[in-house]
């Protein structure tokens, strides 16, 4: 090529530094350029809460089997107390274990939780496994009522001893254990839910086994279903409460303790 140099000319440094002027220098390395940091903005983080609190909701209701849950659990007590005043207790008992199957054969085949479904068949099967032992219908609410003596009980207990059951829960379902029990607000906050279910239980302990002493097994029936669903909704209701005054509390305090450290 008649002695010419073609390589592109470099302003190479005598000493042997990285040239000033070459591609690699004007681009720049990694660290000339460092990452930005990705800003959160308040309307973020809302929306974030907002999201969490939306499918803490729907996980509660799913537990309870939905709202179809919920009315299709009163159907076998519906359907066993009429049959029985007709028919007799051995087709009431029939019909009632029929319904409770039907219901978990229903949401198995729409693809719904069955879990309440399978607790409400096995719930149907010791009532009438009662009712047929004692040879009476109103045998059929008899594990009702003292399951609700007995739950009531514990609910008390866990306040009496400071460990009320719904912080206890609680505590456990969303991982901050029992960090409430150290503050009083929140201790108190999860007494008051606490307490709303230990009066729905001992509510219906104390109504129906007045019932049943008295042999109104219709009515009987009337106080399961007004006094199932519609009060563990309100005291569901006292619950959210609670858990949100509790949290709110455990974050202001936190806050507050984070805003003494920086001032320190």
């Amino acid at each position: 090529m008649g002695g010419h140099d073609i390589r592109p000319e470099l302003d190479v440094p005598a000493d042997g530094t990285e040239p000033k002027n070459s591609s690699l220098g004007r681009q720049g390395s990694p660290a000339d350029h460092p990452a930005q940091p990705i800003e959160h903005t308040d309307s973020d983080v809302v929306d974030a809460a907002a999201s969490l609190d939306e499918e803490s909701k729907q996980t509660v209701l799913e537990q309870l089997g939905g709202l179809t849950g919920l009315v299709s659990s009163t159907l076998p007590v519906v359907v066993f107390v009429p049959v029985n005043s007709r028919f007799g207790l051995a087709v009431g008992i029939w019909s009632a274990l029929a319904i409770a199957l039907g219901v978990l054969v229903w949401r198995l085949w729409r693809h719904n939780p069955i879990q309440p479904a399978i607790s409400g068949f096995f719930g149907v099967g010791i009532c009438a496994f009662i009712a047929y032992r004692t040879g009476d219908a109103k045998g059929y609410f008899l594990f009702g009522i003292y399951t609700s003596l007995l739950y009531g009980a514990v609910f008390l207990v866990s306040i009496v001893a400071r460990w009320p059951l719904v912080g206890v829960a609680w505590g456990y379902l969303n991982g901050k254990g029992t960090q409430w029990r150290g503050h009083r607000r929140s201790v108190h906050s999860y007494d008051i839910a606490t307490f709303a279910w230990a009066l729905v239980f001992g509510a219906r302990y104390l109504v129906q086994s007045e019932l049943y002493d008295a042999d109104q097994t219709g009515w009987l029936a009337v106080a399961r279903i007004g006094m199932g669903w519609p009060l563990t909704g309100i005291a569901l209701l006292v619950t959210v409460w609670a858990v949100r005054r509790a949290d709110r509390a455990l974050d202001e305090e936190s806050e507050s303790t984070a805003d003494q450290a920086r001032k320190s």
